[in-house]
């Protein structure tokens, strides 16, 4: 089993995971839309490093606050699954739009027990993940880089590129702004 794996099946993490499902049903999911700041605090208070001006909308779900980051003006649409197993980054000016599902863990399918493998997602500088992309574990979404609707994104992205599909492949290059 490996010395990650291990961490998430710690006691700390279990009872930091149910503190947290409790605040984000008490405190999170109900608030208003447009407390952000709100919520930003809250996940702040749970070990997250978001920017004061990042957005997060209360549908969200996030599993471990403690393993996301967001800069400045980084967004996290409605109904976005969070699966913060490993660290997620959402750079500057980054999307991540409706019914999106950012996975940063997946399983051994050959270990007998299924072992748990935790892998870092990063969203660059002005990235979009458009509505119900799945972004795979340890993928990177280069700067300006578009996960197009519905996309299954297994492999890093360059910058600048939009792709789409299952399993998403290169659609064209993205004009810089």
């Amino acid at each position: 089993m490996s010395e990650t794996y291990q961490s998430e099946l710690t006691f700390k993490n279990k009872l930091g995971r149910l503190l947290w499902g409790v605040v984000a049903l008490l405190l999170f999911r109900p608030s208003p839309r447009v407390l952000h700041r709100w919520r930003c605090w809250l996940l702040n208070r749970f070990g997250a490093r978001l920017d004061s001006s990042a957005k997060i909308y209360p549908s969200a779900r996030i599993w471990a606050p403690w393993n996301l980051t967001m800069e400045a003006g980084a967004i996290l649409g409605d109904r976005v699954d969070c699966y913060s197993v490993a660290p997620i980054k959402i750079s500057a000016g980054a999307v991540v739009s409706q019914d999106a599902c950012l996975c940063a863990a997946t399983h051994d399918c050959d270990s007998p027990g299924f072992q748990l493998i935790p892998k870092p997602i990063e969203i660059g500088p002005k990235a979009w993940v458009c509505a119900r992309a799945f972004i795979a574990p340890g993928v990177v979404l280069g700067e300006g880089a578009v996960a197009g609707a519905a996309a299954v994104v297994t492999k890093n992205v360059p910058e600048w590129q939009i792709v789409g599909g299952n399993p998403a492949k290169l659609i064209r290059v993205r004009s810089r702004f």
